[in-house]
């Protein structure tokens, strides 16, 4: 109890602007709103721990819409909503009059009329999930100013083509614990890389999440791939301006072992090439099904150009004394276990399990933060009464 009183203490000093806003890129959040979130997800984690009910709703609803598939995070988002007393409800795109040429800002309106927070990933299509969250953003912001709804839910962002920030975040909060606090990761070494994956198109957004978030504390970021799978310019761009302001570095290199030299933290992770994914889009929109078919073939011979590009023990003893802190947002290919050859070896995996499944344990906390300080005027004295009030989650 006295643990959990001291960081609302700490919440209460912390300059926050979140009431009423949208979650959907780490880049938009002050270092302070983004210290008030992981801190935020540490009280709920250990008001669950400690058995104290974390509602602050009696009634209301949290839509989800994944545009793609999701273990993870579709449960995290609805553990996150049930915490804090919402009811969840997936928005199904095959099951709604979307399906029958609704618009983007009638669906917005018709899912939200007793909905607090709307729940997006769109992450497959560079240049249009984010730009999709901005228009249901735009879409309920019009209902509630005209007195269609009579309050207006906030978006989270649960994955779009930019950014990850409800797993980079998650990831910080593992990494805080791990190390004793935010201030102990200035000047850590931590080493992005892609890894090599007999699967084709996933997403950018985890690294560049990644490196637009971490660059701003002071870290020693080093982002590895081979040529060709480069992440969006403009987001490499901001990492090293991030690096240079807050007292880090960040530099690209094309060696996985030079990454991972001196590392403190290690994140080998399979992405597609940008412009796979950029290609891959066109033919989504032109329903170009044989273009697909043939552009999953060009990856895949693509990758398999890669398959040393392996976190094994190897590499892992080329670390700051052959211990970083490995992580992965999960699933992760397994070499032997989930595939033939994959991201990561069973043994350094096996190793590292608790710490990675610990690690995306933080996710509800983190969607349940995300939502707490933008449905609260006054979080840290929400948080107090909540805990002073003691009202026990489990009662029997």
């Amino acid at each position: 109890m006295k643990k959990i009183l001291e960081k609302i203490i700490k919440l209460q000093e912390l300059n926050t602007e979140m009431y009423g806003k949208d979650f959907l890129l780490t880049w938009e959040k002050s270092l302070e709103e983004i210290e008030s979130t992981v801190l935020t997800a540490e009280i709920l984690k250990l008001m669950h721990d400690n058995n104290i009910s974390a509602r602050i709703f009696e009634t209301g609803l949290a839509v989800s819409n994944f545009r793609d598939n999701s273990t993870r995070t579709r449960f995290s988002f609805a553990s996150a909503a049930n915490l804090l007393g919402l009811a969840v409800q997936d928005l199904e795109e095959s099951k709604s009059q979307i399906a029958h040429g609704e618009t983007v800002r009638e669906t917005a309106n018709m899912i939200s009329f007793l909905t607090e927070v709307i729940g997006i990933r769109d992450d497959m299509y560079p240049g249009l999930g984010d730009s999709y969250q901005r228009e249901i953003i735009t879409a309920v912001h019009y209902g509630y100013n005209n007195g269609i709804l009579a309050k207006q839910p906030v978006v989270v962002n649960l994955q779009s083509d930019l950014d990850h920030p409800t797993q980079t975040l998650a990831d910080l909060a593992k990494m805080i614990d791990y190390f004793g606090g935010i201030e102990s990761l200035k000047n850590k070494k931590m080493a992005v890389t892609w890894a090599y994956s007999p699967s084709y198109g996933k997403p950018l957004s985890v690294p560049q999440g990644l490196i637009g978030l971490m660059s701003r504390l002071g870290m020693q970021i080093s982002l590895a791939y081979p040529e060709g799978y480069e992440l969006l310019p403009e987001i490499e761009e901001m990492a090293a301006k991030n690096a240079e302001e807050s007292g880090g570095s960040f530099e690209i290199c094309h060696d996985m072992a030079q990454a991972f030299a001196g590392a403190d933290i290690v994140y080998p992770k399979s992405w597609a090439p940008l412009q796979i994914m950029r290609t891959r889009t066109e033919l989504m929109q032109q329903k170009d099904f044989d273009g697909l078919d043939e552009l999953e073939k060009k990856c895949l011979l693509q990758n398999a150009q890669h398959t040393n590009w392996e976190c094994d023990q190897q590499k892992m003893a080329l670390t700051r004394e052959g211990e970083a802190l490995y992580m992965h947002c999960l699933p992760a290919d397994i070499t032997g276990v989930s595939c033939v050859k994959g991201e990561v070896s069973a043994k350094v995996f096996e190793k590292y399990m608790v710490d990675t499944y610990q690690q995306a344990g933080y996710k509800p906390y983190v969607i349940a933060a995300m939502i707490l300080l933008a449905k609260t005027q006054q979080p840290a004295a929400t948080l107090k009464a909540l805990q002073q009030n003691g009202n026990l989650r489990q009662k029997y």
